[in-house]
């Protein structure tokens, strides 16, 4: 156990996967961590850690539904795990509980300080530990369902606004950590409100929805976010896009809508309903050069990236719109992922 950074502890893999959640148990001693995993191994999947930074680690890969934590670890405590864990936008939902022979009010309070939902002191109670779990994870399944309803745009189905800025601050700290691509496409359905009035809105409704759908089939991968930003507006965060790959992946996109051939008899552009298409990519050129704008980019963060994206969208707009137009706002050191 001791020579691996974190493990799987499955003790019953028949259980049906669509019922089970993950537990991470973080403990230095690998007994407390069989006992655990005996504990809650029924319809469960349990990983461990043997201390802090590799636990960090595993809530990073392994996306736990909770966590459960020592206090007393080498190098890095308990609550020092716990405060990372918090910190982070990406995880700070996962319940995470204190299981530990700490059993002073001082310490409770600085777990709860921390961040943690419960304690449960060593050495634990089979039953007790279940039941406990057991509320936790039907919490965290409630939650994370209304957190669902709350990301979600209503009409079309695809990510919200409010999810799309969440996501591109959390893709942006990742580029820049990672010096990895990152794009950003925004995109605008041609002349909408003539074909609302033309067609009706119940028309126009239904043609947000296949759009939305042709989108999403263009940035397929589980990174990839599409959502609606306003209106017949909709906008792309595409981590890892190149710049060498861009422009071919904007008109993907914009033939995608083309392609669904949805009669459009108020466009002056099309007899049927098209887009335009601004897209911004965060990288090095193709030549491998830094440009004079790296340090606004820089400076902008993510928001500078749809300042550029939409920048873009209005120049395809201005030229004729049906059309896609590519920036790269690149940054030295950036590599040139796809």
């Amino acid at each position: 156990m001791g020579d691996q950074r974190w493990s799987l502890l499955d003790s019953n893999p028949s259980a049906p996967t669509s019922r089970r959640h993950t537990i991470l148990i973080v403990d230095d001693e690998p007994s407390n961590v069989r006992a655990l995993a005996e504990i809650l191994k029924d319809n469960n999947r349990v990983v461990f850690a043997l201390n802090g930074a590799d636990a960090l680690l595993a809530v990073e890969e392994e996306r736990p539904d909770i966590v459960l934590l020592d206090i007393m670890m080498p190098d890095m405590d308990g609550f020092s795990v716990c405060r990372e864990i918090r910190d982070n936008l990406e995880f700070a939902h996962i319940p995470v509980i204190f299981v530990t022979a700490a059993i002073d009010i001082e310490s409770e309070v600085k777990a709860l300080a921390a961040g943690a939902v419960d304690f449960i002191n060593k050495p634990f109670s089979p039953p007790v530990v279940r039941a406990r779990i057991k509320v936790h994870l039907a919490l965290k399944d409630r939650n994370d369902e209304l957190y669902h309803m709350a990301s979600i745009d209503g009409l079309t189905g695809i990510a919200n606004r409010r999810t799309f800025d969440r996501v591109l601050d959390l893709e942006w700290q990742r580029a820049w950590r990672s010096r990895s691509p990152l794009a950003v496409a925004m995109v605008d359905v041609d002349y909408f409100k003539s074909f609302n009035d033309l067609h009706g809105h119940q028309a126009g409704d239904d043609c947000l929805r296949i759009v939305a759908a042709a989108l999403k089939g263009q940035a397929c991968r589980s990174n990839d976010l599409v959502a609606r930003y306003g209106g017949e507006e909709f906008a792309l965060i595409l981590p890892g896009c190149a710049p060498s790959i861009m422009a071919d992946l904007a008109e993907r996109v914009r033939s995608s809508v083309a392609d669904l051939a949805i009669a459009h008899g108020a466009s002056s552009v099309s007899p049927s309903v098209t887009v335009s298409l601004g897209m911004a990519c965060l990288g090095l050129s193709c030549d491998g050069n830094a440009y004079p704008q790296a340090a606004e980019a820089a400076r902008g963060g993510g928001g500078g990236l749809v300042k550029s994206a939409d920048q873009a969208l209005y120049q395809a707009k201005q030229s004729g719109r049906n059309r896609a137009v590519c920036v790269i706002e690149p940054i030295e050191g950036l590599e040139t992922g796809h």
